[in-house]
Parts: C-alpha cells; structure tokens; sequence
C-alpha cells in the first residue's frame, strides 16, 4: 500500500483523535512535505482539508438523526466550542447545525466521503527516469494567484490572460513557466504564477508580480502526454518518481512546470517538463 493508502486507513482508524500532521507522516513513514504533497496530488485535498471535511460530514449525519446535543457533537467533531463547530459548520454548508438537527437538508455535494484505496486507484502513470539539475537562479514575470487545491480550474484562463502580455516584458524567448510555491497547508491554498524568464525586470505591469527563484538542484520529470493527464504524472512522481530517486524533496522551494515551443497551448499536446526541487 503506498502511503496515501496508508494517510486514508490512518485518518478514518483515528477518526476522533488528535491529530497533528508530524504524526500521521511519522506513521505513514514520510516526511510531513512528502505527505502533504503527494496527498494533495492523489486526492485534491490537503491532509488538514479532508479530515475536517470528514469529521463534519460525520457531524452532519448525525445532527440530521436528531443528536440530542451539538455540544457533543462539536467535541466530537474536534472543536473546542459550540462557536467554532458553528461557524465551521456554517462555512462548509452554508446551514447551521441547528438548522440541520430541525430538518434542512445538507447539500449532498459538500460532503466528504472515505476516499478508497483500491488497486485501481493504486495505479499509477508509467514516468521515464528522470535527470538530475543544477538550477541557476532566476527572475521570473508573470500574473499570479492564489488556489484551493480542489479549485484550479481557473488556471487555463489565468494563462490565456497572461498571453496579453507575452513579447513585452524583455523575457527570455521560446520557454514559459507554471510555477507553484507558497504552499498554505492549513489554508489548502498554494500560489500559481504562470510567466516568464526575465534577466533584468523593468517597467513591470501593476498587475503582474516579480518571483525571484533561488539556485536549487531539481529532478526533472517528463510528462508526455495530454495537458489534462498532469495531475496523474504528479501523483505518479511523488508516489514512485521520488521514492526510488533516493532524493528528498526540498521543503519551502518553488517547483514549475517547463513549456517550450513543443507544446501547442490550442491542442493541450507536445509536453513538458517537471520540476522537482531537491535536497542536494
């Protein structure tokens, strides 16, 4: 079982225990980063978004069979108050709990049911060997912004915004980057920015922010096919790719994606590159 599979059984074995990230990913035997993103590339949830998600389903299930207390149910749930399953509750279903335990109903789209590991989720995308790369550091331009890591699909637009100002910005010709950082575990948001290389920023667009990205060693993995098929070559890397490198990845460092002239961003073909950074 590979430990998505192992974070899974792990969360619903200790449903209503404390829970601190350090300890799942020493039970799963990962560093917390490794956990964290490998999870989120296999599921679309943070750790932290899909236990809370989890335990307030369960909370609404049983508010919807008549609990004779919310208090209980909150300390059940992992809150400390009344107020805080409140609002928690409220934010995640727009209803209130007493509402529910009243007779609204929950919009069933918001629930969060047990993820299952079976063997055809356990299969991966077959991933060439990747390289080993001494990245230089650089300046990259580009438009940036923050997603959830289940919402992203605003990210085609944000680059067919971002073709407004290709050709502008003196960038380096004939290569594009999709860089993701400031990763927000509690949040379950990270930062996108979809830009270009650029040696010395001028005159930078208001609406376009300035990333400068440290030298770093990085594993560049391929991805071959379809633009869409992405998330499985992510999950692939960080399930099997990292793993049997030998490396670990570098904790609080930008990874991107590399596009150059080969890919057609009409069709969604002709490939790109991966950028892991690693400890050296």
């Amino acid at each position: 079982m590979r430990f998505v599979g192992k974070v899974l059984w792990f969360i619903e074995s200790h449903f209503q225990k404390d829970m601190e990230l350090d300890r799942i990913a020493r039970a799963c035997g990962v560093s917390r980063f490794h956990m964290c993103r490998g999870f989120i590339s296999a599921t679309g949830y943070s750790v932290m978004d899909y236990l809370r998600g989890r335990r307030l389903t369960e909370a609404a299930r049983q508010l919807a069979a008549g609990a004779p207390s919310i208090l209980d149910v909150a300390l059940d749930a992992g809150y400390g108050s009344h107020e805080a399953f409140t609002r928690a509750f409220r934010d995640r279903f727009g209803v209130t709990p007493e509402a529910v335990r009243g007779g609204s109903a929950v919009d069933q789209t918001l629930l969060v049911e047990p993820i299952r590991m079976d063997r055809a989720a356990q299969k991966t995308t077959e991933i060439a060997e990747p390289r080993l790369e001494k990245g230089e550091a650089m300046t990259l331009v580009g438009l940036a912004r923050r997603y959830r890591y289940q919402e992203v699909a605003g990210i085609p637009a944000q680059w067919t915004e971002f073709q407004a100002y290709e050709g502008t910005l003196g960038e380096r010709p004939g290569l594009w980057y999709g860089l993701c950082d400031t990763f927000e575990e509690a949040e379950g948001t990270f930062r996108y920015m979809c830009g270009v290389r650029v040696d010395d920023p001028r005159d930078v667009p208001e609406a376009l922010a300035v990333i400068k990205v440290p030298a770093q060693d990085y594993l560049v993995f391929a991805h071959t096919g379809h633009i869409s098929g992405i998330r499985d070559t992510m999950n692939a890397i960080w399930s099997e790719g990292l793993p049997k490198s030998g490396y670990e990845p570098a904790e609080n460092r930008p990874m991107f994606e590399l596009y150059d002239e080969k890919f057609d961003p009409v069709t969604g073909h002709g490939g790109l590159e991966i950028w892991m950074p690693v400890k050296g």
